[in-house]
């Protein structure tokens, strides 16, 4: 079998490299320069992960309520996959809520700053025709001043009740977890009933876009550069045959070891149609 295999690849082999004398004899008849099209194609092995892999938990401790996303399903950014018990906190808010819109205190010493305003005019007046008193006056004015600094807490206390307001919702908010990323429910890690405390409940992994790992060869390193594109082919092939990734990231430390470096690439899949964690063939055309 082995000799078979040999004379298979020497076949490919020959057939290739005639492939390539042809090409360099029409270009050498034709006058081109050849380094135009000459490539350096090298397959080399790859795998395929999540772009992230996140821990989701809970920023308070509590009784999980609901679950609302399963294993395998698709979330979107923002969007909400567990409650924890939260009827004190809906209570604390409907009470913040009415105490950001009672205006009656204010309105109260509005009313009274109006009233000693009309009663300081009348006291000057009596005042200038020495019909009042000076006593008389100072204290209209100092009705007026105490009926305006009662008026100026009465709205700051409005301003306290609305941000009491908006703490109780942040706090209600609180208790429903959010997806961070857009991806996939990979494991849940607690039920309905449990009480969480600050543990991850699920973990999501992001596929959209996929990282492609690969290992290159010291000899390619310099030649391999970010912006590059690799043409990827998956064990599993799924969604066509090969797929198109776009280099990210070139290490800058080679491994002394295995005479490697590593290069990361961004693989577009808008449809989740491909799976994370399949191993693939990934070739760079390099000029």
């Amino acid at each position: 079998m082995e000799g078979v295999s040999s004379r298979k690849d020497m076949k490919h082999s020959l057939i290739d490299w005639r492939g390539i004398w042809l090409l360099v004899v029409c270009l050498v008849t034709a006058g081109l320069p050849l380094s135009v099209v000459v490539v350096q194609a090298q397959s080399l092995d790859c795998v395929i992960e999540p772009n992230a892999v996140v821990d989701v938990g809970s920023d308070v401790e509590g009784v999980l309520d609901k679950v609302l996303v399963e294993h395998g399903d698709l979330v979107r950014q923002g969007q909400p996959i567990a409650q924890l018990e939260s009827s004190l906190q809906e209570v604390a808010v409907r009470i913040a809520t009415i105490q950001s819109e009672n205006d009656s205190i204010i309105q109260t010493n509005q009313a009274r700053v109006d009233f000693g305003t009309r009663r300081l005019a009348r006291t000057k007046e009596l005042y200038e025709s020495e019909i009042s008193s000076l006593s008389e006056l100072d204290e209209a004015e100092t009705s007026k001043l105490l009926a305006e600094l009662d008026l100026e807490e009465a709205k700051k206390a409005k301003q306290v009740a609305q941000l009491d307001l908006e703490l109780a919702q942040a706090e209600l908010a609180l208790r429903t977890i959010v997806s961070p990323i857009s991806g996939v429910v990979m494991e849940r890690f607690h039920s309905v009933g449990e009480l969480v405390s600050r543990t991850p409940i699920m973990k999501l992994a992001q596929i959209d876009p996929l990282r492609v790992e690969v290992f290159v060869p010291v000899s390619l390193v310099g030649k391999v550069q970010v912006g590059m594109v690799g043409e990827v082919q998956l064990e599993v092939p799924a969604g066509g045959a090969h797929h198109t990734a776009t280099v990210t990231v070139v290490d800058h430390v080679a491994d002394a070891v295995s005479g490697t470096s590593g290069i990361r690439l961004s693989l577009p899949n808008p449809d989740n149609r491909l799976q994370a964690g399949l191993k693939c063939r990934i070739q760079f055309r390099i000029p």
